[in-house]
């Protein structure tokens, strides 16, 4: 007897991407598993992603759209599309990101074959660490989180229960990590996770996007919420402390590097600079610096865990022989 596949529902946040979105609609209307409904939210977009997304849906009734009347943020076009979700599984997909083909089934199948709670598959375009296919605890996949591979805590790739999901909202008020919070929400509730290292997510490196623009107070607002899920996993969690505060080093750092070679939005490097420094030493311990033993990040906490003069220089050097190196590479 055939198996009856169940619905799933893929959430769509969509906000001025009218170069990306269609590409992204049109890789999943393609998707080998078809027992689908596609969710886009338009949120107030001011370009033509808004008017794509419907020419979309006109063409594959399984696609939804949704226009917000006044922009409202990315954590509350993903809540939307959860609320109106009817899958008995979930999937996330950023709309100037697309999917492979077989993306939902393969993510499908290996989590009924592992009998995990969600699964996870590799992608094209963030560099990731790779790994044979297996399952991992909640902590463990903390772990892997923390030392980069083979996934992140990024909402997209994976699939979930729906019914996990609406119990956990996105925090709407939060401009960015909101993606670790919502996850890490998922990974107190579950038991394993199973991972598939086929590169089935294409991460599209966008000039202006949220976590892709200069360092800024928005995107610093990571570390309070980093910092609210130390201290809550301490109490919840404690196996995964180790892992979340690595996490919290490593993302403290590659801001600070970032503000050194790129500059900052609003006010001055140094007033980051300390900022970066101060949460760096109240979240170090030896055991989260060796949980990703890598040899640039460890000597860049250490560095500005020190002193700010001796790590601007640190990172001053780091980025100018980086500017060399990708030079050289275009005229090869």
């Amino acid at each position: 007897m055939k198996e009856e596949l169940p619905l799933i529902s893929i959430i769509v946040p969509v906000y001025n991407v009218e170069s990306y979105v269609g590409k992204c609609l049109d890789s999943l209307k393609v998707q080998t598993y078809t027992n689908l409904e596609i969710i886009a939210v338009d949120d107030a977009s001011t370009d033509k992603s808004g008017s794509i997304c419907d020419a979309c849906a006109a063409e594959d009734k399984r696609l939804q759209i949704v226009h917000f009347p006044s922009n409202r943020g990315l954590s509350a076009a993903r809540n939307e599309g959860i609320s109106r979700a009817k899958g008995e599984l979930a999937a996330f997909v950023d709309s100037d990101d697309y999917a492979e083909p077989d993306m939902i089934l393969k993510l499908y199948r290996s989590l009924r074959e592992s009998g995990a709670d969600i699964s996870v598959c590799s992608n094209i375009g963030m560099n990731m660490k790779e790994a044979p296919a297996g399952v991992y605890s909640a902590a463990e996949a903390v772990y892997c989180m923390a030392r980069r591979g083979p996934f992140l805590w990024t909402v997209w790739g994976k699939l979930y229960p729906a019914e996990l999901i609406k119990k956990h909202a996105f925090h709407e008020k939060a401009f960015c990590c909101e993606d670790l919070l919502f996850f890490y929400e998922i990974l107190k509730e579950i038991k394993q996770v199973s991972y598939i290292p086929d590169k089935l997510y294409n991460y599209v490196y966008r000039e202006g996007s949220q976590i892709n623009s200069r360092v800024g107070k928005k995107r610093c607002t990571v570390l309070s919420a980093i910092s609210r899920i130390c201290k809550d996993a301490g109490v919840n969690f404690p196996e995964t402390v180790p892992g979340f505060l690595q996490i919290a080093l490593d993302t403290n750092v590659r801001l600070a590097m970032e503000a050194v070679e790129k500059g900052t939005k609003e006010g001055n490097i140094g007033s980051y600079l300390h900022l970066f420094q101060k949460h760096i030493r109240r979240h170090f311990t030896w055991s989260a610096l060796f949980v990703n033993p890598d040899v640039k990040t460890m000597t860049a906490v250490l560095t500005l865990y020190v002193s700010r003069r001796t790590f601007f220089c640190f990172a001053s050097v780091y980025s100018s022989m980086k500017s060399i190196g990708t030079k050289r590479r275009k005229t090869e």
